[in-house]
This record gives C-alpha cells, structure tokens and sequence, in this order.
C-alpha cells in the first residue's frame, strides 16, 4: 500500500491504526473476525453517533463560552 502524501491523511491513517491495535488489544479479535450480529453492529454505531452528537454539543459549548 501506498502512503498517502496529504499529511493530513497521513495523520487520519496513523490513527485509525492506532485505533485498530487498543480494540485487536482490548476485544482479542479482528472487525473481520468478531462474530457480532447485524442488529450488534448497528446498536455500536447508533451508541458511538450519540456520543458524536454529545461531543459535538459540548464543543460548540466552548465555542459560546470563549466567545463571552
């Protein structure tokens, strides 16, 4: 594979790697490999884009509050 030559990219990849070795670490299976039905898959995502949703909410909190 080819390393991307945005160092922004660069900076993403580094960390969806990085990311990648905390889960293999503390799930012991690969995505590919974790037996995890349809619906498990969707309630992750459903819990992770809630968390999304509450980060972002915070961040446009300091955004209002630095702007007072």
């Amino acid at each position: 594979m080819q390393a991307p030559k945005d160092k922004i990219v660069k900076k993403v990849v580094k960390k969806f790697i990085g990311r990648s070795k905390i889960g293999m670490k503390k799930y012991g299976v690969s995505l590919a490999d974790d037996p995890t039905d349809l619906d498990g898959w969707l309630n992750h995502l459903q819990e992770e884009l809630m968390d999304a949703v509450n980060y972002l909410e915070r961040a446009r909190y300091e955004l209002k509050k630095d702007k007072k």
